[in-house]
């Protein structure tokens, strides 16, 4: 039975992971595929009323149970971001820094998926 909480344990970091990935480069994924643009703004209101509201993350709340049941240390209070990004991937002390450049990541996908959608419509307006 411990195996299958490991497993759900590797699945929620998987998809949490997936889904930061996505929060940052989703803008220029919806480049490619423009109507992914709307799961974009969801996830990004999502990852922004976490950080500033501190709204609680499912997928860490499957985690502890999960860890729980596999027998395994809690997740710390600080949650997913704390544990398993912030201080490995980059320095504690730039978590400001860090939050303003994906801001700037997803405010540039944002207008760029903008000029790109704008400028298409003028060429086939044109084109008409």
């Amino acid at each position: 039975m411990n195996s299958l909480y490991i497993i759900v344990v590797a699945l929620v970091i998987a998809a949490h992971f997936a889904f930061i990935g996505y929060l940052v480069v989703g803008g220029f994924i919806a480049l490619r595929w423009p109507r992914t643009i709307f799961l974009h703004i969801l996830t990004v209101i999502w990852g922004a009323l976490s950080v500033a509201i501190h709204v609680e993350c499912p997928l860490t709340d499957w985690e502890r149970w999960a860890r729980a049941g596999a027998g395994m240390a809690p997740l710390p209070s600080d949650g997913f971001i704390a544990h398993y990004i912030t201080g490995v991937l980059y320095p504690t002390d730039a978590v400001g820094v860090v939050e303003v450049a994906v801001f700037v990541l997803v405010a540039l996908s944002w207008a760029l998926f903008a000029y790109v959608q704008v400028s298409g419509r003028r060429r086939s307006s044109l084109r008409q």
